[in-house]
C-alpha cells in the first residue's frame, strides 16, 4: 500500500517520508518535477546524502534541463517509479502534479498557436500580474495556485481559457478526485508563522549553500534559455542580479507565497486526509495517523 507524505515547501515533509520509508525499510519517490531535473539541485531542494540518511531515494535529478514538466507525462513516470519500488513513499508539493501521479487529468485540448502567440503578446504589453488579474476573474481557483510574475503558466492558463471559454481548473480535473483506493495520506501542516519562518531559514540555508552560484553556473553554461522556460521558483530573481540581500528577501516572499498556496490547495481539496503539525506534534503522531505506529 503507497504512502504519501504532502505539504507545502519548506514543511519538513521530506524529513517525514524518510522516517517513514526507514520505518518500512521503503523508497523515498520524487513526487515534485522540479526536484527532477539535474542542475536545480540547491534551488528546488533535492535532498543530498545526509538529508536521504541511508534511505533509497527515486527521481531526483534524473532528467535533462531541457525538459518542460507536464502533469500527465510526469505523472506517469512516477507510477513507475512507485510500482517498481519497494514500499514506496511519495512526497510532493504539488497538488497538481499529485493529480497527475494519481492519474485524475482530463486531456487537456489543443490550443491553436496563434491563441498562444496573442496572449505572450498580451503579456509584453500589459505585464504578467495584469495577466494574472484578468486569471483570477475567469477562474480564481487556478489564479490561486500561481503567482502573479508567474509568466508561462499565466499564459498557458489564459490561452486555455480562450480556446475553450472555460475555467482551466475545470479541464485539469478529472472525475474522479480526492484520495484514491489504496494509498494512506498524511498532509504536513505547520502552523501559519512557523510556516513563514521555516520558509525563510530554508532560503537562507539554501544561499548559504551556493543557489545564487548554482543559477550563475546555469546561465554561465548557457541554460539561461531553459530556466526562463522553466521558470523554477528563485531562479530569474538570481539571475537578474543586483543586491543579494534584495534578491533573497524577494526570493523568501514569493516562496512564502507559494507556501501559502500549497498550503490551501491542501486544505480544500484533501480536507479528508489526516494532517500533522511538526512544530508541536511529535513524529509517532505522524507514525499513528498513518497506521504505523
Amino acid at each position: 500500500m503507497p504512502i504519501a507524505i504532502l505539504g507545502p515547501t519548506a514543511s519538513g515533509k521530506s524529513a517525514v517520508a524518510v522516517a517513514v520509508a526507514r520505518r518500512l525499510g521503503g523508497t523515498v519517490i520524487n513526487g515534485d518535477p522540479y526536484q527532477a531535473i539535474q542542475g536545480l539541485a540547491i534551488g528546488t531542494g533535492q535532498p543530498d546524502t545526509a538529508e536521504q540518511g541511508g534511505v533509497p531515494h527515486v527521481g531526483y535529478g534524473v532528467l535533462p534541463l531541457s525538459t518542460r514538466p507536464n502533469p500527465a507525462a510526469f505523472g506517469a513516470l512516477a507510477r513507475e517509479w512507485l510500482s517498481a519500488s519497494r514500499e514506496p513513499v511519495l512526497v510532493t508539493g504539488s497538488g497538481l502534479y499529485l493529480r497527475g501521479i494519481w492519474d485524475q487529468l482530463s486531456a487537456m485540448p489543443e490550443v491553436d498557436p496563434s491563441l498562444v502567440d496573442r496572449v505572450r503578446r498580451w503579456d509584453m504589453r500589459l505585464g504578467t500580474p495584469v495577466l494574472h488579474r484578468y486569471l483570477a476573474a475567469v477562474d480564481p481557483a487556478r489564479a490561486s495556485e500561481l503567482h502573479p510574475n508567474d509568466r508561462a503558466r499565466v499564459q498557458r492558463a489564459l490561452a486555455l481559457h480562450l480556446a475553450t471559454g472555460r475555467a482551466p481548473s475545470d479541464l485539469r480535473s478529472g472525475p474522479e478526485t480526492g484520495l484514491p483506493a489504496g494509498w494512506r495520506v498524511l498532509v504536513v501542516t505547520p502552523g501559519r508563522e512557523h510556516r513563514r519562518n521555516r520558509v525563510a531559514a530554508r532560503v537562507a540555508e539554501q544561499v548559504r549553500a551556493g543557489w545564487p552560484e548554482e543559477a550563475a553556473r546555469l546561465v554561465a553554461s548557457g541554460h539561461a534559455e531553459d530556466l526562463m522556460a522553466l521558470r523554477p521558483l528563485g531562479y530569474a530573481a538570481w539571475m537578474t542580479g543586483g543586491d543579494p540581500r534584495a534578491i533573497q528577501a524577494r526570493v523568501t516572499q514569493e516562496t512564502q507565497a507559494y507556501a501559502k498556496r500549497q498550503a490551501t490547495w491542501f486544505r480544500n481539496q484533501l480536507s479528508e486526509v489526516s494532517t500533522w503539525d511538526p512544530d508541536t506534534e511529535p513524529l509517532g503522531i505522524a507514525f499513528h495517523r498513518l497506521g504505523l505506529a
